[in-house]
């Protein structure tokens, strides 16, 4: 049986992968930082709900340490980093060091804590597996094609630290070879982050994930795939 660890599960992609995961079969760990929330996601969707916050060193330790995880499940499977936030989009020309310290917070370091803190846990799995939720808004290839609303959408902070993140992504492939370790790109879709405007559906949005959540054992590790396939960054 899978174990499988959402962050920023409680709605969005976080809470449809879930709703996938869970419907494939696979236990679900419900990660959220708002309380109310993530109860109310895991108790509707079937899954164990497990407190923590991205940007917070104690409370991603206490995730994934002996308080919870490790004392419920011993282990997990598959780490989803999904947490992220937007920032500021539009005109660049006010934006502040703290914009870019907020919005790289929860979207990278987030991703770092998170995955350092459940390191022992995913080692004690037979098939380890770490999936990022990046975006195609951070690729060079993406939002230089004329074709794609990536290019002439402007979100500076979200867009970098996305980049960051698949490149992160690429790195921990590289120095983590137990670990298979890709980055996801959703596409756009209908979700909170960007007001319901994206033209996917949060299924659409989540195949993705879940597929790099669920394939085959020796797959490839430092990819960078959307619901297509394998794409250029």
């Amino acid at each position: 049986m899978t174990i499988i660890f959402i962050t920023g599960a409680n709605k969005g992609l976080g809470r449809e992968t879930a709703r996938r995961l869970i419907e494939l079969g696979h236990t679900v760990l419900v990660g959220a930082r708002n309380p109310e929330q993530g109860a109310e996601a895991a108790a509707t969707l079937g899954a164990r709900f497990v407190p923590i916050d991205v940007t917070d060193d104690a409370s991603v330790t206490a995730a994934a340490a002996a308080a919870d995880v490790a004392e419920h499940e011993g282990s997990i499977d598959v780490l989803i980093n999904n947490a992220g936030i937007h920032g500021p989009a539009g005109d660049s020309s006010t934006l502040t060091g703290a914009d870019a310290l907020g919005v790289f917070d929860v979207n990278l370091a987030g991703a770092v804590r998170t995955t350092t803190a459940f390191l022992p846990l995913l080692r004690r799995s037979s098939d380890p597996v770490i999936v990022n939720v990046s975006s195609g808004m951070g690729s060079l290839a993406i939002t230089h094609d004329p074709s794609r609303f990536e290019s002439s959408a402007i979100a500076p902070l979200y867009s970098a630290s996305k980049a960051a993140l698949t490149m992160l992504t690429t790195q921990y492939a590289k120095a983590l070879p137990d670990i298979r370790i890709n980055a996801a790109d959703p596409g756009y879709t209908a979700t909170d982050l960007n007001g319901h405007s994206g033209p996917q559906t949060v299924t659409e949005g989540t195949d993705a994930i879940v597929g790099l959540a669920t394939e085959r054992p020796g797959a490839g590790s430092g990819r960078f795939v959307d619901r297509t396939g394998e794409i250029a960054w």
